[in-house]
């Protein structure tokens, strides 16, 4: 299948996978704790990736996965067609709020952002980009957000890190107009990415970033880590999504 084609069925996959995982809230599932009672996997999350990894293996068969709950691929370079998937983004909302829960998917082609995809689940909102295509959410086609700096930005920043206080993440709430957490990447980047926030920042792992990033930057927003580098796809970083100005303030407060 060529591009065009994987699109179309990614697009028609998420959103009836989107619409299952919504009824399955309804019904009875399991929950257990990862490495902390404040980091949850239900069979929802497994089954979701099981279905999508094998989906993907269906319409890309040579393909790498790397997906979040290990039933992908085993991968150590980003060579060829390396999907990356996240099968429920804010699976603590999932389980407790039945909203601002996402599931994400990407393609990246020899390390190039290529597709990304973050379905918000309880809105049924589909935020898709094709890298040099445009970005759209549900067919409708994004502008890039309007270049605020953080003075005049709602921001949004990992609570782990406001706890921690690691990043000099005090300073850069206290610049800016003010602060919002919602406890999914999928749902905080697609409030960038519209121009609801002007800034992300978070300690995030392939699955939390790859889908974002890929839309993200087809608007024109900045991806980088907090030191200026480009994001390594296969660890996990130190990541701020921003406007230009945004990103230029933050690193005039960091470095």
């Amino acid at each position: 299948m060529d591009l065009e084609e994987i699109d179309s069925a990614i697009q028609k996959m998420i959103r009836q996978l989107g619409a299952a995982t919504k009824q399955r809230r309804q019904e009875s599932f399991n929950v257990k704790e990862k490495i902390g009672f404040k980091d949850l996997v239900t069979s929802v999350d497994k089954d979701n990736e099981q279905f999508i990894d094998r989906k993907i293996k269906e319409l890309d068969p040579d393909c790498q996965i790397i997906s979040e709950e290990g039933f992908g691929d085993d991968v150590s370079r980003l060579q060829g067609h390396v999907w990356i998937v996240d099968p429920i983004d804010g699976t603590m909302n999932f389980v407790e709020q039945q909203r601002r829960y996402a599931i994400m998917i990407a393609l990246y082609i020899d390390g190039q952002p290529t597709l990304g995809y973050i379905l918000d689940v309880a809105n049924n909102q589909l935020y898709h980009a094709w890298h040099g295509h445009g970005a759209y959410v549900d067919g409708q086609k994004l502008q890039q957000p309007a270049d605020s700096g953080l003075h005049d930005s709602l921001v949004t920043i990992n609570g782990g890190l406001i706890l921690s206080g690691r990043g000099q993440v005090r300073q850069i709430a206290e610049q800016a107009r003010g602060l919002r957490m919602y406890g999914s990447a999928g749902i905080e980047l697609t409030d960038v990415i519209t121009g609801r926030l002007g800034l992300y920042l978070s300690w995030l792992k392939p699955w939390d970033l790859a889908a974002g990033r890929v839309i993200a930057e087809e608007l024109g927003l900045v991806v980088q880590n907090v030191d200026g580098s480009r994001p390594d796809v296969l660890s996990s970083n130190l990541v701020l999504v921003a406007t230009s100005q945004a990103a230029q303030d933050i690193h005039q407060l960091v470095n």
